[in-house]
């Protein structure tokens, strides 16, 4: 159940972001070491969004993913940032990510809990 949400300040078109949310997927399957089949991503352009009191290119992404381990996270971050700078043309010093482990009983999926 690994999620990914990304949202920036960079427009992007229809195609563009079902180009980046397709890569995306596909790396946070290999980042986290789930299958992709249980990835899902979300990606915001177009947001009305500053960073340091700048209008520059700037991204925020939300990763939750069941058992995600804190020894992971520096890993986890230089992909992702290595990511958005590509994809996004955001530099790693203008992106914020938010990692989380969730408790499997306040997880939900198919009608249940993933506990």
């Amino acid at each position: 159940m690994p999620t990914l949400i990304i949202a920036t300040n960079r427009p992007l078109d229809r195609a563009e972001q079902e180009s980046v949310a397709r890569r995306a997927s596909a790396l946070v399957a290999e980042l986290v070491g789930k299958d992709e089949r249980w990835v899902m991503v979300s990606v915001r352009a177009g947001e009305a969004m500053r960073y340091g009191g700048s209008d520059a290119p700037c991204a925020y992404l939300e990763l939750k993913s069941l058992g995600l381990a804190p020894a992971a996270g520096e890993a986890i971050a230089a992909g992702l940032c290595g990511f958005v700078e590509e994809a996004l043309e955001v530099p790693p010093a203008r992106v914020y990510i938010e990692m989380a482990a969730p408790d499997p009983a306040l997880f939900g999926w198919n009608g249940s809990t993933f506990a």
